[in-house]
């Protein structure tokens, strides 16, 4: 048995490829699927199955992608009613795959149709040996059960059984491949580490701990981190089957006037992906940032509209890949085209362009001290502001700031802080497109801010790759 990892980082997505002797199988493939293709070709393995744990909520998969490129069956839930072709499952199945024997057990929780691949290598032995777990069971945590509206209850009653009945009953050398890790939104308090075993998650996972069923299920019910907008379309999407990647519009390079024409339909956004310092010295006006360095298809799927067409700022021609690959992640699949030559070419062409001031955390804390009527709002998540804050800041999550704009006045200084100036940015963006004009970036951040001895330490600002990760 041959079990290779594939990280997707920002979206802290994990699939795998299973091999045995010469076939292998693919686990919660993300949708660029090349990457499976060479693996396995390095291996000089075939890939014969497709196995999908659940529809995922937070990513667009590349099952589709990847059954058009190799003729692999794809295994589903049957419960998850899958309308493209498919092998479903239900618990009790089984099919082997060299000497591999996969068995299905039906574990609902974090989404209805959830199902877990068990593997026993006949090759070693008789015994459970790895478990393909999805969402249920993370490393230090468990799938959230709240992302299907008026069911929480219900699947936070079923994942307590789907862990203490099915998954904690596996010996406990059994490895555990979930398919999250620590920055993912479909838990809570996901670790760092990317992998498991059922044993260790028994000892040192707190979700698991809870033996008693109405604390679990309340634990799990309440104080939940918000989820974003695109967790409510992707499960559809995977269950309907997403359009092939090969049929999606290819980027077009577009001059200035042609940029500035397409820009001005009624639907079509421009989204600028350079980091927060380039954005603020001058952009195009209308523009959303978000940080191709930063957690970018996360926050792409959850502020940009889902329908309307994409026109790409970027710094480098390599940029545009990079970007439209993210967007398809997360299902924004139509990218049309990217202003050629940059915001040079366009300030070169004579057209207007909007900025952003950056403050430094000297800066800000002299404006604060001052009093000079500075509105400071912090943009972090829920957790971050309860951690550490500025004294006196308003709480507002950045993509929030999309509807609760109306909260802040217009015509007050308003400065953004996140945890380094990437989400800040994109608030500042938000802001901009609302016609605020007097709009201040923190660069650097709470993490600037601490560093310069302003603040005490934000304990969720010096573990990056820890729980509740939402960008760097």
């Amino acid at each position: 048995m041959f079990i290779q990892q594939f990280f997707v980082p920002g979206l802290a997505h994990s699939s795998y490829l299973l091999g045995g002797a010469a076939t292998c199988a693919i686990i919660d493939p993300r949708r660029d699927v090349g990457i499976y293709l060479d693996a396995a070709a390095a291996m000089g393995m075939k890939i014969t199955h497709i196995l999908q744990t659940h529809l995922h909520a937070d990513f667009v998969s590349g099952h589709l992608d990847l059954a058009e490129a190799t003729g692999a069956v794809i295994v589903a839930p049957k419960s998850g009613n899958c309308e493209f072709k498919h092998q479903s499952v239900a618990e009790g199945d089984s099919f082997r795959m060299d000497d591999l024997e996969i068995q299905v057990l039906e574990t609902p929780g974090h989404t209805p149709e959830h199902v877990t691949y068990v593997v026993i290598d006949h090759a070693r032995g008789p015994e459970p040996a790895v478990t393909f777990c999805g969402d249920t069971l993370f490393v230090g945590d468990v799938g959230r059960p709240d992302l299907f509206p008026g069911m929480a209850l219900e699947l936070a009653t079923k994942l307590y059984g789907s862990l203490h009945d099915k998954l904690m009953t596996l010996p406990p050398f059994c490895e555990v491949y979930p398919a999250h890790g620590a920055g993912s939104l479909c838990g809570r308090a996901m670790g760092a580490k990317r992998t498991s075993t059922v044993g260790y998650e028994k000892l040192y996972n707190r979700a698991v701990a809870i033996g008693d069923r109405q604390q679990f299920i309340a634990s799990l019910t309440t104080d939940m981190p918000a989820a974003p907008d695109h967790f409510s379309r992707c499960s559809d999407i995977n269950r309907r089957g997403p359009a092939l990647v090969n049929s999606l519009p290819t980027p077009k390079p577009l001059d200035p006037a042609q940029f500035r024409e397409v820009m001005a339909e009624n639907d079509t956004v421009a989204l600028d992906v350079r980091g927060y310092s380039a954005f603020g010295g001058q952009h195009v006006p209308g523009a959303y940032n978000i940080d191709l360095g930063g957690n970018f298809a996360t926050f792409a799927g959850w502020v940009l509209p889902p329908n309307r067409k994409i026109l790409l700022v970027v710094e480098k021609g390599a940029d545009v890949v990079e970007a439209a690959v993210a967007l398809h992640r997360v299902g924004l699949d139509h990218v049309v085209g990217y202003l050629e030559g940059g915001v040079f070419e366009w300030a070169k062409a004579g057209f207007a362009t909007d900025h952003v001031t950056q403050l430094s955390a000297p800066e800000l804390n002299r404006r604060i001290s001052s009093g000079d009527g500075l509105v400071l709002v912090d943009v972090r998540s829920v957790g971050e502001f309860g951690a550490s804050h500025v004294s006196g800041a308003l709480h507002i999550p950045a993509p929030m700031l999309r509807t609760r704009h109306v909260e802040l006045d217009p015509g007050r200084d308003i400065a953004l802080v996140c945890s380094t100036g990437h989400r800040s940015s994109l608030a500042a963006s938000i802001l901009k497109r609302h016609g605020f004009t007097q709009v201040w970036n923190v660069a650097g951040g709470m993490t600037g801010f601490n560093a310069a001895g302003f603040a005490p330490e934000c304990p969720l600002c010096v573990v990056p790759h820890g729980p509740r990760f939402l960008g760097k």
